[in-house]
């Protein structure tokens, strides 16, 4: 039974390697890869933009007579993504990169150029280092000044950074939240006083407003009692000053003083001046009636001081009967004691 997966192959006793025929294939034959873009390029014939990376189908081969330390370069064909126009570039150990020839061109990489530069600075030093010795003395000179301005930057920058190192920034920040709630504080205390004074100076407003409408109030209740009391009463109170009097004439002078001071004068276009009613001529021809004591003609003479104020306009100041009655009053003590 012979094996499943076989390994060995059956060499006849008579085989000959020798014999086997040889393709003969040509030296500079071509191979299809899979491979991406080395490096940006853009198409000369379109102008389309190849980016790194991109991946084509390309044809390899061997690049005849050119060769680098012993290694082969091989040569690369794409085709444009846009017009199928050819694109080669070849391999440089050298550089350890990738040339291109013909039909597109590389974009610019300064990084590259760069570096092309710097070596051929340095190549030129070198050169000129090998026939020149004073040279070679002014470049190490050079060169140690350079060292030691770069190690002053490099112990500047250290010393920064310590500096930067001590200092404690959660303090700090700390610090700052503090400030902050202080002046919050500050600022909530003197809204509060300014409300305080607002309403304490609204409350004396009120206090004040209710002190003058009581003093109001009371003053009228006292108007009002004083004008309910016995109209004589001010007779009364000025009795002494008409004792103290020495003739008739200084009598009736206190006697009409205290008339205007309680009732005021009689002349002109006064308050009471409308309560004041003439006598008719049907008055004056009318017999006088039988004598009647004081207090019944006082009665009468009120009821028609009454009587005739409700047909004349009321006064302003007049606030009751009393006055009328007071009016009719006095005026028949004062004609019954000229009697």
């Amino acid at each position: 039974m012979s094996e499943r997966k076989v390994l060995n192959k059956y060499y006849p006793p008579d085989f000959d390697p020798a014999k086997i025929p040889k393709l003969k294939l040509p030296k500079d034959r071509q191979y299809v890869v899979r491979l991406m873009a080395p490096f940006n390029m853009r198409c000369k014939t379109c102008g389309e933009y190849i980016y790194k990376g991109k991946k084509f189908n390309a044809r390899k081969e061997t690049v005849q007579n050119e060769l680098y330390m012993g290694l082969p370069i091989f040569r690369f064909y794409i085709k444009c993504t846009r017009c199928l126009a050819e694109i080669t570039f070849k391999t440089d150990p050298e550089n350890t990169d990738y040339a291109m020839e013909h039909g597109a061109t590389r974009n610019f990489q300064a990084e590259k150029i760069i570096e092309e530069e710097e070596k051929r600075v340095q190549q030129e030093r070198e050169e000129e280092e090998l026939n020149n010795p004073m040279k070679v003395l002014e470049n190490r000179t050079r060169d140690s000044k350079m060292e030691m301005e770069v190690l002053e930057n490099l112990q500047e920058l250290k010393e920064l950074n310590q500096r930067q190192a001590q200092v404690d920034f959660e303090g700090m920040i700390d610090q700052y939240r503090e400030i902050e709630k202080r002046e919050r504080e500050r600022e909530k205390e003197e809204f509060e006083r300014e409300v305080k004074e607002m309403l304490d100076h609204v409350q004396v407003k009120r206090l004040r407003d209710s002190d003058s409408d009581s003093e109001e109030e009371s003053g009228c209740t006292k108007t009002t009692k004083s004008r309910a009391e016995n109209p004589t009463d001010i007779l009364t109170a000025d009795k002494p000053t008409e004792a103290q009097a020495a003739s008739a004439g200084g009598v009736k002078r206190a006697k009409k003083e205290s008339w205007e001071r309680s009732v005021g004068t009689l002349g002109g276009g006064g308050l009471l001046g409308s309560l004041v009613r003439k006598k008719s001529v049907a008055d004056a021809i009318k017999p006088s009636p039988v004598a009647v004591p004081a207090s019944n003609t006082s009665a009468t003479d009120s009821k028609a001081a009454c009587s005739s104020s409700n047909n004349t306009p009321k006064p302003i100041m007049a606030s009751g009967p009393s006055s009328l009655s007071l009016l009719g009053a006095y005026s028949d003590s004062d004609s019954n004691n000229s009697e």
